[in-house]
């Protein structure tokens, strides 16, 4: 649980007067987009509720309080982000280098993986040893997806543990370093991440499937934003 109390959240602005309470999902995105955006502290009620021009009681319908909707933004962290990463590890996949691309895939949607919710969190664990300890449980659960992915196409486990660990650490620096590089140029590195990550090459019906993957993933981020 977040270790912060709802002390901080005081304010003297007028609440909108409206009937309309939201939902949970809309105040929850309104927090997530302030956490990414702003930090911890931007994760108010009353600034919530003045961006989203509803009265500040409606937000109790929905959480009991400042920190149940932190808490549930670290669980919406975890079902979305550490999820990805739990189900592209499982993804069917016929050899390692399939497998691979599959995990890749997850880092280029965004309605799959959100990089900058990811920072944001890994932010907020420098304010918070218990978010630090579930940033911790997190990569635990990510990691082991990753070796056991490994140890599915016959790597023995401390070369799967050391490969999963490439695959991770690089990505977590990407993020980290909020490293800007173009998709054309970041995928068109992908070949050569699969085979330092694996030891094999992608076939050309892998990376065929791959890119088709992409391109239906953007399509459907373009038609969420519409």
């Amino acid at each position: 649980m977040p270790n912060r109390k709802d002390t901080s959240d005081k304010s003297d602005e007028p609440e909108k007067a409206t009937g309309w309470r939201g939902s949970r999902e809309l105040w929850l995105d309104a927090a997530k987009q302030a956490l990414v955006l702003s930090g911890l502290d931007a994760v108010k009620i009353q600034p919530l509720a003045t961006g989203l021009q509803i009265s500040r009681t409606s937000f109790y319908w929905f959480f009991k309080d400042r920190t149940a909707l932190l808490d549930a933004l670290l669980a919406d962290w975890e079902a979305r982000n550490t999820g990805a990463f739990v189900t592209a590890c499982s993804a069917y996949a016929e050899t390692i280098s399939e497998a691979i691309l599959n995990l890749i895939a997850v880092f280029h949607e965004e309605t799959v993986f959100e990089p900058r919710l990811d920072f944001a969190v890994r932010g907020w664990a420098h304010q918070s040893a218990d978010v630090a300890a579930r940033v911790q449980a997190a990569d635990e659960i990510r990691l082991a997806a990753i070796r056991q992915m490994f140890e599915r196409f016959g790597f023995a486990p401390d070369e799967a543990d050391v490969r999963a660990r490439t695959v991770y650490l690089t990505q977590i620096g990407y993020i980290s370093m909020q490293v800007r590089e173009s998709a054309d140029v970041r995928i068109a590195r992908v070949p050569g991440y699969v085979k330092t990550f694996s030891g094999q090459s992608p076939t050309r019906s892998e990376l065929a499937r791959f890119h088709a993957r992409l391109q239906q993933g953007r399509k459907a981020e373009e038609a969420g934003a519409t």
